[in-house]
C-alpha cells in the first residue's frame, strides 16, 4: 500500500521472537524453529545501545511490577526485556533481503522493479484441482510479460506479498468469495469466502511526554510484556533540531503512511497537509521529550480486505474495526494505567515531576496532537475509553486474511488449487511476540527448509 513501505526507514524496530507458547499453538516444528531464528539473527541482528530514555522506560517499569527485568534477549517472556535490532553499531539498517546471499546464486534471479499482476491457473482439467501455471508481471519499465511455472516435480508458485498484498492477490487471481469476485467480473478460478476475512491490526494508543532537556532520538528498544495483554513500548527525540518538528518523526508521523488508519476518502494530499501545516505551529519543545506507547496483543476485534477495484496498483479496502471487541478497549485502559503509573514513578522525575494533575494534561495534549483525523469528543481524561478511541493509530502489525485452515492447510498450500502456497503474515491467526519481523523472517527461512525436505523426500522416494 502507499506509504506502507517508508515506514522501516523511520522506525528501529525491535527484533524479539515469538513465545514458545505460540510456536506450540501454530504447530510449528520446535526444533527447526530453534534453528530458523538464529539463522538470520547471525546475519542480520545486533544488540542495540541503550539511550537514556530506553533506560528510564526499563526502569520504571520495573519499578510498577512489570518484572522481573530479563536483561537483552530474543525470547518472549514476562515482564521487562531489551531486544534486537536491525540497525548495526554504525546506525546500517538491515533487512530481510541480505539473507538473499546464504542462497544457492546459480538458482535465484531476483527482478528488483517487477511487480506481479495476477496468477495464471489452468482450469481445464476436469475433476482436478485448478493449477497455478504462472503469473503475469510488469518490469521496472511497465512491460507486461508471462512467467510459467516448469513442468519438473515440485515447481510451485510462493506468494509473499504480506497481509494486505497476499489476499489482495489471490483476489485479484479469481480465489476469493464468488460474489465479491463476479462483481468485477473477475473469472471464479474458486470459491473461498475466507480469503480477505479475518484481518487484524494490533491498536497503538500513545502519550507524548514533554521533557526539561533535549532527549537523544531512540525507536523501541524496551518493552514491557505485561500479564495484562499489553505491550509498553517506547520512542524518543523527535524535536532534536528547529527542523526536525517539519519533518516525518517517527512512529506517530503523517507522512509515512500513518492516515492507513482511517477512512480513504478522508485520506487526502489536502488533510496530510494541513496536519503538517499545524505540525509547524507547534513550538519547538513540543518534541522535546519522548512517546509511550501501547499495543493490545492479540486483539479480538477482525476486519475484512474488500476489493475496490482491479487495478494492483490501488490500494484495496482495508478494514480492521479498531475496539469494535469490548475486551480490546477494556485492555487499552488497563494499558493506559500503567502508563500513568509509569509517568508518576521515581525514574521519570527526572524528566518532569509528573502528578495526576499534569497526567490528564498530557493525555489531552496527546488526542489534540494525534495524526489518526478521527473526530476528537472530549477534552475529559476521566473516560479511558473514549481516549483510546480517539488516539488509535496503527504500529504496522496487520494480519490475517488468508489463515492457516480456512485459506492455507498448515503447509500453506492453498486449499482447493495445485502447485501454490501463501507464507507470510497473511496466514498467522495472532501477530507473534512484541513485533512479528522476527517470527516472519524466521518463517522464511523455517518453511523453505520444510519444502526442500519435502521434495527431497520424494525424489528419493520416500
Amino acid at each position: 500500500g502507499q506509504g506502507f513501505g517508508r515506514r522501516h526507514l523511520h522506525q528501529r524496530r525491535i527484533y524479539t521472537r515469538a513465545s514458545a507458547s505460540y510456536v506450540k499453538s501454530v504447530g510449528w516444528d520446535d526444533k527447526l524453529v530453534n534453528e530458523s531464528y538464529p539463522w538470520v539473527e547471525d546475519q542480520i541482528v545486533h544488540r542495540p545501545n541503550l539511550v537514556p530514555w530506553q533506560k528510564t522506560v526499563r526502569d520504571s517499569l520495573v519499578e510498577i511490577g512489570i518484572s522481573p527485568f530479563n536483561g537483552f534477549t530474543y525470547d518472549h517472556l514476562y515482564g521487562t526485556k531489551v531486544g534486537g535490532t536491525i540497525f548495526d553499531r554504525f546506525g546500517r539498517r538491515h533487512t530481510a533481503a541480505e539473507l538473499l546471499a546464504s542462497a544457492n546464486r546459480q538458482n535465484i534471479h531476483v527482478l528488483v522493479h517487477a511487480s506481479v499482476q495476477k496468477i495464471v491457473f489452468d482450469t481445464k482439467t476436469t475433476g482436478k484441482n485448478p493449477r497455478a501455471v504462472g503469473v503475469i508481471f510488469k518490469d521496472e519499465n511497465g512491460k507486461t510479460h508471462k512467467a510459467v511455472l516448469s513442468k519438473r516435480q515440485g515447481s510451485e508458485i510462493i506468494v509473499s506479498s504480506g497481509a494486505i498484498g497476499s489476499p489482495h492477490l489471490l483476489l485479484l487471481s479469481g480465489i476469493g468469495p464468488k460474489k465479491d469476485l463476479e462483481k468485477f467480473n473477475i473469472p471464479v478460478v474458486l470459491d473461498n469466502k475466507f480469503v480477505g476475512k479475518g484481518m487484524s491490526d494490533n491498536p497503538l494508543n500513545t502519550i507524548f511526554v514533554p521533557s526539561k532537556t533535549p532527549v537523544k532520538q531512540s525507536l523501541i528498544q524496551t518493552v514491557g510484556i505485561t500479564k495484562l495483554g499489553v505491550y509498553i513500548e517506547a520512542s524518543s527525540g523527535f524535536g532534536q533540531s528547529s527542523d526536525s518538528i517539519h519533518c516525518d518523526h517517527g512512529i506517530a508521523s503523517a507522512e509515512i503512511g500513518q492516515l492507513s488508519t482511517i477512512p480513504p476518502k478522508q485520506r487526502t494530499h489536502e488533510a496530510i497537509h494541513a496536519y503538517k501545516r499545524q505540525k509547524k505551529n507547534l513550538p519547538h519543545e513540543a518534541f522535546k521529550g519522548g512517546f509511550i506507547l501501547e499495543k493490545i496483543a492479540m486483539p479480538l476485534s477482525k476486519g475484512e480486505i474488500k476489493l475496490s477495484n482491479t487495478v494492483i496498483e490501488d490500494n484495496p479496502s482495508v478494514t480492521f474495526n479498531y475496539f469494535s471487541h469490548p475486551d480490546d478497549l477494556a485492555r487499552c485502559v488497563d494499558g493506559i494505567r500503567v502508563v500513568e503509573k509509569m509517568l508518576k514513578s521515581k525514574h521519570f522525575s527526572e524528566y518532569a515531576q509528573l502528578d495526576q494533575d499534569t497526567v490528564d494534561k498530557l493525555l489531552n495534549m496527546s488526542v489534540h496532537a494525534n495524526v489518526n483525523l478521527i473526530p476528537r469528543h472530549t477534552n475529559d481524561t476521566s473516560s479511558l475509553e473514549q481516549f483510546c478511541k480517539d488516539t488509535v493509530i496503527t504500529i504496522w502489525h496487520y494480519h490475517g486474511g488468508c489463515h492457516v485452515g480456512k485459506v492455507v492447510d498448515p503447509d500453506h498450500r492453498v486449499i482447493g488449487v495445485d502447485r501454490l502456497r501463501v507464507i507470510d503474515g497473511s496466514t498467522f491467526k495472532d501477530s507473534p511476540g512484541t513485533n512479528p519481523q522476527a517470527t516472519v523472517m524466521m518463517m522464511g527461512r523455517y518453511m523453505g527448509v520444510k519444502i526442500l525436505r519435502e521434495r527431497l523426500g520424494k525424489e528419493a522416494g520416500v
